[in-house]
């Protein structure tokens, strides 16, 4: 019997990079969402409220692909204030034939963080103006900077700002940004400045009150929302998705339960019956997405157990192709 392999943050980082080959994964998991018959429960949820900590637990299986993954993703928002990462995690690659275990991914978090960023590119891709070529982040962590980088995979930045609630972290990362990316990043001193005039604005953060208002909206934007993966985490003012041109989930189950638009259907501004697109269903060409440089769009990205499943495979193939990994021994 074949045993499982096993690959470390280090070697993970060394075959999966933030590329266009990763945002093409991302974006197939998306249509195959919409278009194939998935098995993707709800996800299961724990919090550890005393620590600001939750620990979230995705899955998926997908006819097609060899394996299927678990994924445990935990998140302690305290952690930067003593030098830790506020994310973690490992993903497992079972069989989908046999159910036998055959990776361990402990990569610390980064393929989450990997399929994130790739979700918000084909986001922007589908939703975002082709000539987008400012964009606002609201954040300042890991997930920010992969985020605008991502972006510039998809669409021609050519300059950015960033906001967070602690004003020298912000000037630091976009110091950092525009030194890695050689691109124009500034520092904003409130949100509603950095989002002025943003072609596409992205919200990263952990908010359990909003950080984006609707009278910010105008004319042309896009915006991805993915912080507001809990019920209690809301970054988007409910009325901004009552305002929207067009309004996209990753899963519209999950967005009904813990996105942005949850928020928007408890406080009454949208119809708890309303219909909505999602994601998938525009990549295959099922609905269409944006139709003029005018409309106004978001994404309610809350992640899915299908991008688990898709990046773990990913790279398990990978690791295959190039001989990395260690085989556990008894």
């Amino acid at each position: 019997m074949t045993r499982p392999k096993i690959l470390t943050e280090p070697q993970l980082k060394g075959l999966v990079k933030l590329d266009l080959d990763i945002v093409r994964c991302v974006e197939e998991a998306f249509r195959t969402l919409a278009t194939g018959k998935v098995v993707m429960p709800p996800i299961l949820r724990l919090d550890i409220p005393e620590h600001r900590g939750e620990v979230d637990v995705k899955t998926a299986y997908v006819p097609g692909l060899d394996g299927f993954a678990i994924k445990i993703s935990p998140g302690f928002f305290g952690n930067p204030e003593i030098g830790l990462a506020s994310t973690n995690g490992l993903m497992i690659l079972l069989s989908s034939t046999t159910g036998l275990v055959q990776a361990l991914l402990l990569d610390n978090g980064y393929l989450t963080d990997l399929r994130t960023a790739a979700a918000g590119a084909v986001a922007a891709k589908y939703l975002a103006r082709e000539d987008a070529s400012t964009a606002a982040i609201l954040g300042a962590g890991q997930q920010a900077r992969l985020q605008l980088q991502a972006l510039m995979l998809v669409r021609p930045i050519r300059s950015a700002r960033i906001w967070a609630r602690v004003g020298a972290k912000a000037r630091l990362v976009a110091q950092e940004l525009s030194d890695e990316l050689g691109i124009e990043v500034v520092a904003c001193p409130t949100p509603e400045e950095a989002v002025a005039g943003a072609h596409i604005i992205v919200t990263t953060t952990p908010a359990v009150s909003p950080i984006f208002l609707s009278r910010w909206l105008a004319p042309g934007q896009h915006i991805t929302a993915m912080g507001s993966d809990a019920e209690h985490k809301n970054e988007i003012e409910p009325q901004v998705i009552a305002n929207v041109d067009i309004y996209v989930a990753d899963s519209l189950a999950q967005t009904r339960r813990l996105g942005e638009l949850h928020h928007a259907i408890n406080t009454g501004v949208v119809d708890e019956n309303a219909r909505f697109a999602e994601l998938g269903q525009i990549i295959a060409g099922e609905v269409a997405g944006r139709t003029s440089a005018d409309q106004i769009t978001i994404a309610d990205l809350t992640g899915t157990g299908i991008q688990d499943t898709a990046i773990a495979n990913f790279a398990f193939a990978r690791s295959r192709q190039l001989t990395e990994g260690t085989t556990n021994e008894p």
